[in-house]
C-alpha cells in the first residue's frame, strides 16, 4: 500500500471506533482491539478525516519541535502504514 500523501486526510476505517476510558483509550475494530497510548493515541487523535497527513505532520513536527522533522514524518507515515494495512485506518 502507497504511503498517505499531504493531501491524504486520515481517519479510523469504516467499522473502527474509539472505545475505552479517557485514560486508557483503544481503537476497537471487528477483530478487536488496541490499546493506544503516548506518540501513537496522539497520531490517531489527528486523525479525524478533517486534517490532512500534511496538516497532522506541520502540528506534531510543531508539538515535538526537539524531534527531527524528517524523522517524524517518516515515522507517522510507517505507522498509518500498518494500520491501513490492518484496515484501522482509511485514507
Amino acid at each position: 500500500m502507497a504511503p498517505p500523501e499531504d493531501s491524504s486526510q486520515p481517519r479510523l476505517a469504516a467499522g473502527c471506533r474509539w472505545g475505552g476510558t479517557e485514560q486508557d483509550r483503544v481503537i476497537l475494530f471487528p477483530e478487536g482491539a488496541i490499546k493506544l497510548q503516548g506518540t501513537g493515541r496522539q497520531v490517531l487523535e489527528h486523525c479525524d478525516g478533517q486534517r490532512s497527513f500534511g496538516q497532522i505532520i506541520a502540528e506534531l513536527q510543531a508539538q515535538f519541535a526537539d524531534a527531527d522533522p524528517t524523522k517524524i514524518r517518516a515515522d507517522i507515515s510507517q505507522f498509518l502504514e500498518q494500520l491501513r494495512h490492518k484496515r484501522i485506518v482509511d485514507y
